[in-house]
Order: C-alpha cells, then sequence, then structure tokens
C-alpha cells in the first residue's frame, strides 16, 4: 500500500472510531446518534486529507478563517455535496464572502458582525443560516455574547429579538467553545447551560433553535450526552494540522 493508501486507512479508522464515539455517547443519554451531525474540521489540512475524508461519506467540513477557505474550495469545486461551515471569528472586511461561500455559519458573535452578513446575504439575494455564539465560560479572550450567568438570559432577549428580523439571515440555533483541558464537571456545566439557554430562547422567541454547535476532538462525547448537534472535530479525525 503506498503512502495515501496508509493514509487514507487511518482516516478512514478514525471517521469510524469518532462515529462510533458519537453513537455511545448518544446511546448514553437516549439521544438518536442520527440527530448529532459531524463537522470534519479541515483547518490547515491538505487538500487531499479533505477529498479522503470526502470519499469515506463526510460531506460538512469546518473552516476557522475566510481567507484560508475560499482557495480550497475553488479547488475542490468537484466535490458537488460538499458542505462548508465557518466556525471561526470572522473579521469584518472578510463578511462579504460568507454568504456565497458557507452554507452554516457558527460564529456570530457581535451584532457588527449581524449586519455587514445580513447586509452582504441581501447583496447575493441568498438566506443565510446562522448560529449565535455565546461565551458560556466566562473567559476573558473567548468571542460571543457573555451569558454565562443565567441571570443575565433576561437581558439579551432583545437583542437576538432584532437579530430575528434581519430578512437575510436564518437563525438556527447557537453555538460555544468549552474551556481547553477543564475538567469534566465544567465541561458539562458549560455545555449543560448552553442547552439550557437554547431551551430558555425556545419559549421567548420565535422560530427553530434547535441546533447547538458545542464539542471538539478533546470533549465532544461529553457535548453529545449533553445535547450537541453539531461537533466539530478536526485532529480526531486527520491528526495533527498541516500546511497544503
Amino acid at each position: 500500500m503506498n503512502e495515501k493508501g496508509i493514509e487514507k486507512d487511518v482516516i478512514a479508522k478514525n471517521i469510524d472510531s469518532v462515529i462510533s464515539r458519537i453513537e455511545r455517547a448518544a446511546d448514553r443519554s437516549d439521544r438518536n446518534p442520527e440527530a448529532v451531525r459531524l463537522v470534519a474540521v479541515s483547518k490547515s489540512q491538505s487538500l487531499g486529507k479533505i477529498r479522503q475524508a470526502y470519499s469515506l461519506g463526510l460531506r460538512d467540513f469546518g473552516e476557522n478563517r475566510v481567507h484560508e477557505a475560499l482557495p480550497k474550495q475553488k479547488q475542490l469545486h468537484d466535490l458537488s455535496e460538499i458542505k462548508w461551515h465557518m466556525i471561526g471569528h470572522i473579521q469584518s472586511r472578510k463578511a462579504r464572502d460568507v454568504p456565497v461561500n458557507f452554507s452554516l455559519v457558527h460564529s456570530v458573535d457581535r451584532m457588527k458582525i449581524v449586519r455587514k452578513l445580513d447586509e452582504y446575504a441581501g447583496e447575493a439575494n441568498q438566506k443565510l443560516k446562522v448560529l449565535l455564539e455565546c461565551n458560556i465560560s466566562g473567559e476573558e479572550k473567548k468571542e460571543g455574547w457573555n451569558l454565562g450567568n443565567p441571570s443575565s438570559w433576561p437581558k439579551i432577549i432583545p437583542v437576538f429579538e432584532e437579530i430575528l428580523a434581519f430578512q437575510n439571515l436564518q437563525v438556527c440555533g447557537l453555538m460555544t467553545m468549552a474551556p481547553f483541558a477543564a475538567e469534566e464537571a465544567l465541561l458539562r456545566k458549560v455545555f449543560r447551560s448552553l442547552r439550557e439557554l437554547k431551551e430558555f430562547l425556545s419559549e421567548r422567541l420565535p422560530g427553530s433553535w434547535a441546533e447547538l454547535s458545542m464539542g471538539m476532538t478533546d470533549d465532544f462525547e461529553i457535548a453529545v450526552e449533553e445535547g450537541s448537534t453539531l461537533v466539530r472535530i478536526g485532529r480526531a479525525i486527520f491528526g495533527p494540522r498541516e500546511e497544503d
């Protein structure tokens, strides 16, 4: 077997392992595993690895930076069923390229980017699906609305109402990032809090808040147990990051 064959075999085993772990986590919480979508984080991964993952059945791929994603998308245009997710912080000057190149944005973290995405989606005559990023852990450097304390939730209602009124955006749910290398109890608290925030919003605001984007390589099983519908997995599928 040549080097590419070995690499593909490794990725295949990794994907099988991740899917099995998702299924077991869902079973532990009496959830349907099919309710959890696997987003392969392809940031800094080679085009070859992305093609291999696609050939093995994956269709959802997440990128962190617009300027890095666009060349990949162009070179992988023949993968007709691929769905690109923007999962990283979006710079205002890069927002114009988002609506026409991504099927779901996980990282809508401030009103300025809401307005930009709505404007550019309108120019493209598109309805852009988005998730609202929430800082549940309270870490100072984390992006998103600071909603770790439930006492702050009523105050966000008018803000999210305003976002829902934008004609060219479709809010589908929430996203968060848990603290890096945290203990299970803290991870579980963060993920559970986002789920409870979703339930709080669902009772008070229109539309569907069904999607919860939470969980990465080191914590996705806990996230699934706590209600995640989108897990963002890079290293557990592709191994360490690399450059094209």
